[in-house]
Parts: structure tokens; C-alpha cells; sequence
């Protein structure tokens, strides 16, 4: 029985060796922020890490000196040491209570702080001067991603275009299923649901492109519900929303239809936008897609994952 009870235990720890072993087979983008707002919250992160492995460090401290000094066995120890009845110990309820909210209060002031800060466009660098956020409304609908350019006058589909050193003020809403919009090189994700609107300020301090998902579970195509972000300099950037006014056809009402139709798609890019057809983000326009694609959505689609999500990388 007692080598029964070792095996078992060591076969538990197998899970915890396979995870500490593969957390080193590649970088993880969160810890390798491109932009002030990835960069706030990897503060955080560490700041919460070392924090909490102080906390660890003292309490094991702690936990072994108890276990020596009050061993059973220990040369001089007495049974008048130990009383198991102590209790109305006013000193130590007072530590044991003071303890736990002084814990809480030092993690919970910088997220609160950091989280408030981060609900406004990010604060220019030194020697940099402010400049006004790049508006676009990004939406969801299964299973592709539409980003609105209002000022430029033009709409990409399942790929994003943003210029560096310049705030972006995402506005989201979805035109169907609840979803996420995660960019993680540039910072953490917020929620796009249908009939309202959500902002997301971001900001790209490098150059190069990042990847982007839909980081909340919506069904059967949520796993090539992927875009990548081209983060390039101000006058790039200006160059391609000039070439895509140019060339790029015209988003008419019927061809939005057609794309919202629950499914995957590829990319591309159009001369206008469907803001100006509907707001997905208003009472009218939640419903827009349900209303025309009902009988899809009661059937699955299936959708061959591997084929598509090679098209999308």
C-alpha cells in the first residue's frame, strides 16, 4: 500500500513537470510588451509576482522554523510548551487580521490605479509631442473581424493597419456573438458585444507586425478568428490608407451582408465603410445579423478548421 501511495504521488507531479518544462519553449508575448499599455500592465504583473513570492518566501520561512522549534523530540522541549487550548489571544487576531488586509490593500491600490489609468489614451513619451487617437471601430461577427477607419473612409476585413507612437482609440461592438478583441503584444483584451459599445486605447511603439484573436470562446469558428496588426510609421500608414481609398472597391450595403454571413473569410479591404449603412452597437442594429441569418445559426456549419486556419496565419 505504501509503495501504491508513493507511485500515485509522484505520478502528480508529472503535470506540474510537463508545464514548467514547456513554459520554456518559447516567449511569452505578454512579458514582451511593444507599447505603453502592454508595458503598464507587465509592471503590474511583476510587481504582483514579486509580491506574492515575497509572501511565499515568509510564510515557508515561517512554516519551517515552527516544524524545528516545536518538533516533537526537540532536546529541552517540555510539554508545558505546547497548549493546545490557547485561544482569546488578542495580540495574535489582531496580526492574523491586520496581516491579510495589508496583502490585499498593496495589490489591489496598483491594479485599481493602473486600470483607471489605462480607460484614457496613453500619455506621450519625453520630448514627444501629444497627438490625437486614430479612431477605429472594430466589429465582430462570426467569424471575421471588420475594422472602420471614419477618419481615412475605409474598412478593412480579418487585417489592421495602426501607425506608431500614435494612440488608438478602439470602439467595439460585435454584430452577433459576444467576443473579444486581444492584441497582446500591445495590451490586454476587452469585450465586444452586440447593442453597445466598448472603447480599448492602444498604442504600438514598434514597428512590426503583431498577432491579434478573439480571446472569448464563440462557437465553431473560434479558432481562425485571427488577425494580424501591421504597426508601421505615421507617413506608411498614410500611404496605405491612400492606396486602399484608391483601389480598393466600395463596401455596398449587399456585399456587407454577404460577409456577414456566419462563416470564415479571408481578408480584405474596401473604399468606405459600413458605418454608414448600420450600427451594430445601437438597439436596431444588435439584432441585424440573427434577423437575416436565423435559420444558420440553427445548423452547424462545418467549418474544416485545419484548411482555414492556414489561410489565416
Amino acid at each position: 500500500m505504501k509503495i501504491k501511495h508513493l507511485r500515485s504521488k509522484w505520478l502528480g507531479l508529472i503535470p506540474l513537470s510537463l508545464i514548467l518544462f514547456l513554459s520554456g519553449c518559447g516567449e511569452m508575448t505578454v512579458l514582451n510588451p511593444k507599447g505603453p499599455v502592454a508595458e503598464s500592465q507587465y509592471e503590474l504583473i511583476k510587481y504582483s509576482l514579486w509580491f506574492m513570492l515575497g509572501i511565499i518566501v515568509v510564510v515557508f520561512a515561517l512554516f519551517a522554523y515552527m516544524v524545528i522549534k516545536y518538533r516533537e523530540g526537540r532536546p529541552g522541549r517540555k510539554e508545558s510548551d505546547y497548549d493546545p487550548n490557547l485561544h482569546g489571544n488578542t495580540t495574535i487576531e489582531i496580526i492574523w487580521t491586520i496581516i491579510p488586509l495589508i496583502i490585499v490593500a498593496m495589490l489591489s491600490f496598483p491594479t485599481v490605479t493602473t486600470l483607471f489609468d489605462l480607460e484614457k489614451a496613453p500619455e506621450p513619451a519625453d520630448g514627444q509631442e501629444a497627438k490625437e487617437p486614430l479612431v477605429v471601430h472594430a466589429t465582430t461577427a462570426d467569424w471575421k473581424w471588420f475594422f472602420s477607419y471614419p477618419e481615412q473612409g475605409i474598412e478593412t476585413v480579418n487585417y489592421l493597419h495602426i501607425p506608431t507612437d500614435r494612440p488608438i482609440e478602439f470602439r467595439l461592438t460585435s454584430a452577433d456573438a459576444m467576443t473579444a478583441l486581444w492584441i497582446p503584444a500591445l495590451g490586454g483584451q476587452k469585450y465586444n458585444m452586440a447593442g453597445m459599445q466598448t472603447k480599448l486605447f492602444l498604442q504600438a511603439d514598434e514597428e512590426g507586425v503583431y498577432d491579434g484573436r478573439n480571446s472569448n470562446f464563440n462557437g465553431e469558428g473560434f479558432a481562425a478568428q485571427t488577425f494580424k496588426v501591421h504597426a508601421e510609421s505615421e507617413e506608411q500608414f498614410e500611404a496605405w490608407a491612400e492606396q486602399i481609398q484608391n483601389e480598393a472597391p466600395a463596401l455596398t450595403a449587399e456585399k456587407y451582408d454577404e460577409l456577414l454571413k456566419p462563416g470564415l473569410t479571408d481578408k480584405d479591404s474596401f473604399s468606405s465603410t459600413h458605418l454608414e449603412y448600420i450600427n451594430h452597437a445601437s438597439k436596431e442594429g444588435m439584432g441585424y445579423v440573427v434577423e437575416n441569418y436565423r435559420d444558420l445559426f440553427k445548423e452547424k456549419l462545418h467549418l474544416d478548421d485545419l484548411e482555414q486556419q492556414e489561410t489565416f496565419q
